[in-house]
């Protein structure tokens, strides 16, 4: 993430679907490499997946596309987006623990 911190962007985005037994968390986190945000991505539940990414705003919005499209075999039916105060703790993007199976 080089360039200005000021332009540093945070989304936390949630999306429920058909996100289980698909590969969506390694989808997300390949392409979250290739797009070049930090940050992590975990599942929640049994038909949610919630990640925080980090990085100048065009990644950002790059990698909230993706998470509203996911991998293929998914479907994505809701998506909740906020987009928080950047804090530059992510030094990569990993795959979370899941939480609440």
């Amino acid at each position: 993430m080089d360039g200005d911190p000021l332009d540093i962007a945070r989304v936390h985005i949630r999306v429920r679907g058909r996100v289980q037994g698909v590969g969506f968390r390694a989808h997300v986190g390949y392409l979250a490499r290739q797009i070049g945000v930090n940050g992590w991505v975990r599942n929640v539940g049994w038909d949610a997946v919630e990640a925080v990414a980090e990085g100048d705003r065009a990644r950002v919005d790059r990698f909230v596309e993706m998470m509203k499209q996911g991998p293929p075999g998914s479907r994505v039916d809701e998506s909740q987006v906020e987009f928080e105060t950047a804090r530059g703790e992510f030094r990569d993007f990993s795959i979370a623990a899941s939480v609440g199976h």
